[in-house]
């Protein structure tokens, strides 16, 4: 793509089966469900796809990014961070595959001349990672608020206010909402929370 046809790409990514890992995409589930945003700026749930979502970064004026980031900060302390300086945060602790692939994003998008034109990310210290099944913990999921607002200013900013919405947009199945992803976790006992027991060979030995 060599024209801008975003003017503004608001982008969750993350995992949602690592607990805090999903931050990024309960962020931008709340943002459609909740808001009504004006033509131009699109809200994307961009998951653990890595270079995949490189079209449509190249496509996008300005970028703003939700995630988890390991800042070393106290655990829900968000954070923002602009232009040249997110690709450095984004690759200080290798998380999770995702992250390291969007950093890889942000350099091809570079290599191609064809970055966002403005950069921000909005991104949360975690508490815990390796809870496989997880949901966000409570310190982590009371500053989803904090991030939209945080957002929805930085749009406004730009030049695209927000309203609340009384007609929500579910970017994903009704199945990983957070109220019944949560309601439906098993317990510890029935179920691993490192990772998927077929693989895990000394597992319940």
């Amino acid at each position: 793509m060599n024209s801008k046809d975003t003017e503004v790409l608001v982008l969750g990514i993350g995992n949602l089966l690592w607990a805090d890992e999903g931050f990024g995409v309960r962020c931008v589930e709340a943002l459609a469900a909740g808001w009504t945003l004006p033509p131009g700026v699109s809200v994307m749930d961009g998951g653990t796809q890595g270079l995949a979502l490189l079209p449509y970064i190249q496509a996008a004026r300005r970028l703003l990014v939700f995630d988890a980031i390991d800042y070393g900060l106290p655990p829900g302390t968000l954070k923002v961070v602009e232009g040249d300086e997110v690709p450095r945060f984004m690759g200080v602790k290798k998380m999770s595959l995702h992250q390291t692939g969007f950093q890889e994003v942000l350099m091809a998008a570079e290599m191609t001349a064809q970055p966002p034109e403005e950069l921000v990310l909005i991104g949360v210290q975690p508490e815990e990672l390796e809870d496989y099944g997880g949901s966000l913990r409570p310190i982590v999921r009371e500053r989803v608020a904090d991030a939209l607002a945080l957002a929805l200013a930085r749009l406004e900013a730009w030049g695209f206010p927000a309203r609340p919405t009384a007609e929500p947009v579910a970017l994903n199945d009704g199945s990983l909402a957070i109220e019944r992803y949560e309601a439906e976790r098993p317990s510890a006992e029935a179920a691993c929370r490192i990772g998927d027991a077929r693989f895990l060979p000394c597992i319940g030995t």
